[in-house]
């Protein structure tokens, strides 16, 4: 497995990100929470999961080794893969994940485009017990990047949203809150999708 890559960023999307390390672009998958904890200089470090499967090898990489920690634990979750693992790290900060999951709360896991009822209830019962005996609820922070309105909507596009229903949905929070960042008119759009 691919612990982690060290290298200049090449190029960058609220979902994905190339990063050069030693003369070969990496091409790693990334949720909103990484995205807006990129920093600013071209150097970066990336803790990574490398997902294998018949068809594909994808990159996944996290600036904080607890996201990534997350991520793998919902992946043991029947019924998420790596894409709703990645939506939902995108949908939500990955302290109100763990917060959700603690106290039980399955219509914030529910909210989340592609889980259902079922899937929600099974990860709060899954992983409960592990996030209360691993994590410290108010560990996790965030900041936020300012983006453009297209940045919004190709990001909703590679999470498999259409278009045009992302166009007018990204317009009418772009109405309400002009200033708004690419993550929040992306999480706010994912709640109206």
């Amino acid at each position: 497995m691919i612990a982690h890559i060290h290298g200049k960023i090449v190029e960058k999307t609220p979902t994905e990100v190339v990063i050069d390390c030693g003369g070969v672009g990496y091409h790693i998958n990334i949720s909103l929470h990484t995205y807006s904890l990129l920093p600013a200089s071209e150097n970066i470090k990336l803790y990574t999961y490398l997902q294998i499967k018949e068809d594909a090898h994808m990159l996944f990489g996290f600036v904080e080794k607890s996201e990534r920690e997350i991520f793998k634990m919902l992946l043991s979750v029947s019924g998420i893969g790596a894409g709703i693992a990645r939506t939902m790290l995108s949908s939500m900060e990955p302290k109100q994940i763990i917060q959700a999951i603690a106290v039980g709360n399955v219509a914030a896991v529910q909210s989340i485009k592609g889980i259902g009822a079922k899937t929600a209830q099974r990860a709060i019962l899954d992983l409960k017990d592990k996030v209360l005996k691993l994590y410290d609820l108010d560990e996790v922070s965030i900041q936020s990047n300012n983006t453009s309105k297209d940045e919004a909507l190709s990001a909703l596009e590679v999470l498999g949203f259409n278009k045009k229903l992302a166009e007018k949905v990204v317009d009418k929070v772009l109405m309400e809150d002009a200033s708004a960042t690419v993550e929040s008119i992306i999480k706010k759009a994912l709640k109206n999708l």
